[in-house]
């Protein structure tokens, strides 16, 4: 089937490498330049292309009458969004034959939006998985065409999981593309009052409160953690700390204060509205620390609050 595919980061070459194994011709990919300002630790898509002689572009908006009229030219059966940032206009989803259809990391209609595999970390999900779905002008509302699970474990990150979910994504894409050249894959419908939808995620909100629940620390600084942006909060001289790795334990009712530094056993600990945070792997001014210098670090700073 003639295809323009839409695509960028790990899950995007996912998705062109399962159409190129089911044998879909691929016109022409449209993916995104990289941003300066954000770590970029996933894989090309404009390399992937080139690599595979495809027509690549990275328009700064593919809802151009330009655009439409290019992709409109090279006369698509089908067309495919995997990872990509931007919404498609009614124009462009309009022009395949065959339909248009996004693959998200999430078990639609839940955790419709963006930044889902941070998503349901922060919220202490123990399940989520990825979904191909028609699309329609809004976000992540169009029918089903096949979903999979994928379990989430206590000590997964948004890193870890992000790769089970390019893992499954692959199974679900071998399974659903030759239904979908045979015009045969299911369509079910979402429920339009059903499910739940959660905006873009920004650095800022990676700043812990103390008064939080252990867990609730724990499930923050593990939705963010590398390569992500971070979890941080602040010395009570100001300097920010990030924290990369800590674990949450269930403690006896405290009257201290949450944030408060405590050492026990050269270990250092935080204390939460309920429970306490170990710390396991932090940075201050640019420096990293593990275990052994924490300690150091924090050994004269103890019963500090922090911010």
């Amino acid at each position: 089937m003639r295809t323009v595919v839409f695509a960028y980061h790990d899950m995007g070459i996912v998705g062109l490498e399962s159409l190129k194994r089911e044998g879909f011709e691929i016109l022409a990919v449209f993916s995104h330049q990289d941003d300066p300002q954000e770590k970029i630790w996933f894989g090309s898509v404009t390399d992937w292309a080139k690599a595979h002689r495809i027509e690549v572009f990275c328009p700064g908006n593919v809802n151009t009458p330009y655009w439409v009229e290019r992709i409109a030219a090279a006369k698509p059966q089908i067309l495919f969004s995997f990872y990509y940032r931007s919404l498609l206009g009614r124009e462009i989803l309009s022009l395949p034959t065959s339909g248009a259809y996004n693959l998200h990391g999430s078990l639609l209609p839940a955790y419709r939006g963006r930044s889902p595999v941070n998503w349901v970390l922060v919220n202490g999900e123990t399940r989520t998985g990825v979904t191909l779905h028609h699309m329609v002008e809004k976000a992540d509302a169009g029918d089903i065409v096949g979903q999979m699970e994928v379990p989430i474990e206590f000590e997964d990150t948004a890193f870890t999981l992000y790769r089970k979910l390019c893992a499954k994504a692959g199974e679900l894409l071998h399974e659903t593309l030759p239904l979908l050249k045979r015009g045969v894959a299911s369509r079910v419908p979402q429920d339009p009052q059903g499910g739940s939808y959660f905006g873009r995620r920004r650095p800022e909100d990676g700043r812990i409160d103390w008064r939080w629940p252990a867990m609730r620390i724990y499930n923050l600084i593990r939705a963010v953690t590398d390569p992500y942006p971070g979890a941080f909060t602040y010395l009570p001289e100001g300097e920010k700390l990030w924290i990369w790795w800590a674990k949450p334990e269930e403690t006896p009712p405290s009257v201290t204060a949450p944030g408060t530094v405590e050492i026990e056993d050269e270990k250092v600990y935080v204390r939460a509205g309920s429970g306490r945070l170990r710390l396991l792997d932090v940075e201050i001014t640019h420096q990293r620390m593990g275990e052994q210098s924490l300690f150091q670090y924090f050994r004269p700073r103890k019963g500090r609050v922090l911010q």
